[in-house]
């Protein structure tokens, strides 16, 4: 486990889609490991690999009061959006100073693979449902 670097703007990766993981192993394990580190040193609500130059279509999200919370996913794709939104600033550690209010979904579906390598479908709300959008754009190369 490490924390690590982050791809800065405007390299390529950025605008560039995440493949689909295959299957969840070790090596998958690790690399949610050193998001999670990297997630918490920031410190941030989520995080998707591209951000750290891995261009796989994973993601971590915590954002719980607490922290040790956090949600491993691969291939995350929502199923359903709430029709109402909820504003949030929002920035990214690929964009050190740049901010912005966006509004989107308060709550989503999202079906994807866990930690167990399961299909796993879940029901985000709030910020939760605000941190897991804002990663699935950096997986599909929208910043």
């Amino acid at each position: 486990m490490a924390v690590r670097s982050f791809v800065a703007w405007p390299d390529p990766r950025l605008r560039t889609p995440c493949a689909d993981v295959a299957a969840v192993d070790d090596a998958v394990r690790a690399i949610w490991a050193d998001m999670i580190d990297t997630m918490e040193a920031m410190p941030g609500v989520g995080l998707a690999a591209c951000q750290i130059g891995v261009m796989r279509r994973l993601a971590v999200v915590d954002a719980s009061e607490a922290r040790g919370q956090a949600v491993r996913m691969a291939n995350p794709e929502i199923l359903h959006a709430s029709v109402t939104l909820r504003e949030h600033e929002e920035a990214s550690p690929n964009l050190p100073g740049v901010s912005a209010v966006i509004a989107r979904p308060r709550a989503v579906a999202v079906r994807f693979l866990n930690a167990d390598g399961v299909v796993e479908e879940r029901d985000f709300v709030g910020l939760w449902a605000t941190s897991v959008q804002h990663q699935i754009d950096h997986l599909a190369g929208r910043m």
